[in-house]
């Protein structure tokens, strides 16, 4: 499988995975960089823990504006 075809199979998944470490950062507060990290590290495959990651990335810029 190529990274194009993973990416287009697993973005929706990405973008759900995401959206849960984000929804958790209220609850857990000044423990959630550490938890989201640990959470992020148990991802696999590699690809797919990246895609989370960026997507991660996208809320955080979208929740500063």
């Amino acid at each position: 499988m190529n990274r194009a075809h993973f990416h287009r199979e697993h973005a929706e998944q990405a973008q759900a995975e995401a959206q849960r470490l984000w929804n958790a950062r209220a609850e857990l507060g000044a423990r959630w960089k550490v938890w989201v990290a640990t959470e992020l590290y148990e991802l696999t495959p590699p690809a797919y823990a990246a895609m989370v990651r960026r997507e991660l990335e996208r809320l955080a810029s979208d929740n500063q504006a």
